[in-house]
């Protein structure tokens, strides 16, 4: 969420420069949403890497201890990450397309 509000401050110029010309709140609001949801996307890809790799070295380590890694589990994960993109981009994403395109033109 943080670095999405930071996304937000560091680009209300582009936003009000955006909403100027005519762009609608629901554009900006997807825009910032869609790129929480890839933040949050590559970090659950990053996360089921590690665990991937994590079992199976543990596996390696102890052939008594099984370990499978199911795509049950790669999609809960995946899901997971995208919900939480979501609600944790909503929130800034929102602030984002609410902004007046007059008070972000000045926002230095």
């Amino acid at each position: 969420m943080n670095i999405t509000y930071v996304s937000v401050k560091e680009r209300t110029r582009e936003i009000g420069t955006r909403k100027a010309i005519g762009a609608k709140r629901r554009s900006i609001l997807l825009q910032f949403l869609v790129e929480a949801v890839a933040i949050c996307l590559v970090g659950g890809g990053v996360g089921l890497l590690l665990s991937w790799l994590m079992s199976t070295a543990v596996a390696a380590a102890f052939p008594s201890f099984p370990m499978r890694f199911s795509l049950t589990l790669v999609m809960t994960g995946l899901v997971v990450s995208t919900i939480t993109g979501i609600v944790s981009g909503f929130a800034p994403a929102l602030s984002a397309s609410r902004l007046d395109p007059i008070e972000a033109l000045r926002y230095e």
